[in-house]
């Protein structure tokens, strides 16, 4: 929780506060800011996650916690990450262009949804959204929602399902998670400055009824179901008009619980500035009015939405309490500038199996 001011109080986070960890090895001057960290890359991993995913347990997620993940126990240093060599992110950049929202193959857009995973054996979810990529397959959500620093682990079994129907449905297909890319920050300072991370999914999958059990069915890639959003760096406060989503859960300051987690909600406000030294954030960005709460982390924020498309500026990281009063008033993203745009393309560049299921 970041302490009382004067005039700003941020009461509470729509997701993970952890400790600062334990972190060996720096990045040198041959590298990258960007770290790569594996997930399930192959055809066993992918299927042993989707196996853990049946529609069995997939009809208790909502009753799963919004991203608090534990707390107690020493930090440890990360393992599995890989920092990204400079010439790799400059070779990437050099071949980059906009990224402009793409429309899904058939139907209507429909990029946001939930991210559900594990971290220290218990099952938890988040908020996130599909980005336009060259591979089809990129998930943007919190960095918290994929990374635990005071663990110095990646959430496993992370799967992302858009567009969430009751009881467990999955009516736009399961994605299994491939592999994060975040800057390197997250994980060796637990800095929200860099609370976002860029997730390559693998194709997605259904449940088949099949007898006394089930199947799973291939669906083809995230994008080509749902479309994808744009991504716009550096759009510096203010802006005038932001909708931010996400499936909000946890309780307000007062106590209350206006939110159940079953059901996307959306804030339209301007942007600001967002400061709180305390978390290594510096550079934030917020959004008001906005009372979202635990759950909502990771949805996206974004402009010049149509058809349920438009570009991704920022994602939700930090619920606050300005006015201190019974419910939370704004919500903050980290800053997305020109790194955040390296961390993506890392992400869109990753291929994945043309068959896992």
């Amino acid at each position: 929780m970041i302490p009382r001011a004067r005039h700003l109080l941020a009461a509470a986070v729509s997701g993970v506060l952890l400790m600062l960890p334990a972190f060996t090895g720096t990045a040198s001057a041959a590298a990258s800011q960007v770290f790569s960290v594996s997930l399930a890359r192959s055809k066993a991993e992918v299927q042993k996650v989707a196996d853990y995913w049946k529609p069995e347990k997939l009809k208790k997620a909502d009753s799963y916690s919004p991203a608090a993940p534990p707390s107690g126990g020493a930090p440890k240093a990360g393992g599995g990450s890989v920092n990204v060599p400079s010439q790799r992110i400059a070779s990437l950049r050099k071949k980059a262009g906009p990224v402009n929202a793409v429309a899904p193959k058939q139907g209507e857009a429909s990029t946001v949804g939930k991210v559900f995973f594990r971290l220290g054996g218990k099952e938890y979810w988040c908020s996130a959204a599909a980005v336009a990529a060259a591979n089809r397959s990129v998930v943007a959500t919190a960095a918290h929602c994929a990374y635990d620093p005071r663990r110095g682990e990646a959430a496993d079994s992370w799967i992302f399902v858009p567009d969430p129907g009751a009881g467990g449905a999955t009516p736009r297909g399961v994605y299994v998670g491939s592999s994060i890319s975040m800057h390197e920050d997250w994980p060796g300072k637990n800095d929200y400055d860099f609370d976002y991370a860029f997730v390559t999914v693998h194709r997605g999958f259904t449940w088949v009824k099949q007898g006394n059990g089930y199947a799973a069915k291939d669906v083809g890639r995230l994008q080509d179901n749902v479309g994808g959003l744009g991504l716009e760096l550096a759009k510096k406060p203010p802006v005038s008009q932001v909708h931010a989503f996400g499936y909000p859960a946890g309780p307000q300051p007062d106590g209350s619980r206006p939110f159940t987690g079953q059901v996307m909600k959306s804030c339209v406000g301007a942007t600001r500035k967002a400061v709180a030294p305390s978390l290594d954030l510096n550079h934030g960005v917020q959004l008001s009015p906005c009372n979202f709460s635990k759950g909502a982390s990771g949805g996206p924020w974004i402009t010049g939405l149509r058809a349920n498309l438009g570009n991704l500026i920022g994602v939700n990281s930090l619920t606050w309490n300005r006015d201190a009063k019974g419910e939370f008033d704004a919500v903050s993203s980290p800053y997305l500038s020109a790194v955040a745009g390296d961390v993506y393309r890392h992400a869109a560049a990753q291929n994945t199996p043309a068959n896992v299921i």
